[in-house]
């Protein structure tokens, strides 16, 4: 293999002994820190996660895509990273839930990739098992490439020379953050509040890497090589299509890789925010993305010229996708967690209902007639739906989410959050005629 077919980039794999052990804080405590210090910095999240995601680009300053060895693929997973070391001085992943949970988890990405294991632990409760923990997650699998560990919410100074003193020689500390109110992350009911919506960000993303700086090794981690991958050039069969796509905070969870293939298949991409009052604009096709609607009952309900021009656009037989939110938004009322209820766009026959517990959540993968599409679910609505279901997805992991996806005409709708680089063809095909 030519030189010019890998590349050499320092990186780090963030992954913990479980889901809130501080692993967001942390990458997004490195991704601001190493910024700060003139590095290029390029951020990923494993799995299918949105809102992880926000945090790491406004942490780093740049697009924050997904690493999915199932619902990516391992071609595009290689793909992505490929072209982040070409532009980066470290790439910087964040793990899903904990090291080795799930099925593809984040040890199989870290050990198929090469990634080099950064553990973060919650050391709130202890010192000494702080390192017997440590040296449990090195040991559990033979050939994980773990290079070391970093303490989340350390009471003192002292404490985290505990901490550090329970390592061995063979796990280095790579650093640590304090239990500090000013450093949490606000969280509601889907996860982390998304970026955009909290005032203070900055400030919080600036003081996580000021307390970083204070226990942080400097030394980067060590360079990963990456192979060049094999692509495939994308078709261009949306070249003069014009899309418009709901993006507010009712409508935000995009992933970028979506939008990239819209507009590498020669789509223009036309954004307008339905919280605003936005009109829909002059367009082929329409997207509405998931979300947060069940936050904004009074001011959806109240778009009736938009609702019109919907129902317009769907009689016309124009392409329409609703993915998840956007699905909540065509029933005909949804009502929060609260039980309050307001009238939607009145497109699918049926209704909603925030739960107080999660209703769905898994990988989903749905044979549509334009192909089979990969992706996810996670959401706490019930919904209640007086039409026949196109398809239904499957779950790769037999777990019991399997949701249904809808079509009247050119719309598609559905639970789903479709990955569209997983059939290029398939997704592209959901915009035309």
């Amino acid at each position: 293999m030519t030189q010019s077919a890998t590349r050499h980039c320092p990186a780090w794999l963030v992954s913990a002994p479980a889901s809130g052990q501080g692993k967001t804080s942390v990458t997004a405590a490195l991704a601001r820190w190493h910024t700060r210090q003139g590095r290029r910095v390029r951020v990923f999240k494993t799995g299918p996660d949105f809102l992880d995601p926000m945090v790491l680009e406004r942490a780093a300053g740049t697009p924050a895509y997904q690493l999915d060895l199932w619902m990516c693929g391992e071609a595009d997973v290689r793909s992505r990273l490929f072209a982040a070391a070409g532009a980066a001085d470290l790439i910087l992943v964040e793990g899903v839930m904990g090291l080795f949970d799930g099925s593809p988890s984040s040890a199989d990405l870290a050990q198929q990739l090469g990634l080099p294991v950064m553990a973060v632990i919650d050391g709130s409760a202890m010192a000494q098992t702080f390192g017997a923990l440590a040296c449990g997650l090195a040991a559990y699998r033979e050939g994980l490439p773990m290079h070391g560990v970093a303490a989340n919410r350390i009471g003192s100074a002292y404490h985290a020379q505990l901490l550090q003193e329970s390592l061995p020689a063979s796990l280095p500390w790579l650093g640590a953050l304090p239990r500090a109110e000013a450093l949490a992350l606000p969280e509601r009911h889907l996860g982390l509040t998304a970026a955009a919506e909290v005032d203070d960000i900055d400030a919080r993303l600036d003081a996580l890497a000021d307390a970083w700086a204070q226990h942080a090794t400097a030394a980067l981690p060590p360079a990963v090589t990456f192979q060049a991958p094999v692509n495939t050039p994308v078709p261009a069969l949306l070249r003069g299509q014009r899309i418009a796509v709901a993006r507010d905070d009712a409508f935000c969870f995009l992933y970028p890789a979506n939008l990239e293939l819209l507009r590498e298949a020669g789509a223009e991409l036309c954004f307008f925010s339905p919280l605003a009052g936005d009109a829909l604009p002059a367009c082929d096709a329409v997207w509405l993305p998931g979300g947060y609607p069940e936050l904004h009952l009074d001011a959806l309900s109240q778009q009736k010229m938009l609702h019109d021009a919907l129902r317009a656009h769907r009689d016309a037989g124009k392409p329409m996708l609703a993915e998840c939110g956007g699905l909540l938004c065509l029933l005909d009322s949804l009502a929060d967690r609260a039980g309050r209820e307001a009238p939607m766009a009145g497109l699918l026959p049926g209704r909603a209902a925030l739960q107080s517990r999660l209703t769905a959540l898994g990988l989903q993968s749905v044979a549509l007639p334009e192909g089979t599409l990969r992706g996810h679910t996670f959401h706490y609505a019930r919904a209640w739906i007086d039409a026949p279901a196109l398809a239904h997805a499957s779950n790769p992991n037999n777990g019991p989410s399997a949701e249904a996806v809808y079509r009247d005409r050119r719309l598609t709708a559905s639970f789903v959050h479709f990955y569209f680089p997983s059939h290029p063809r398939a997704a592209l095909r959901l915009f035309l005629p």
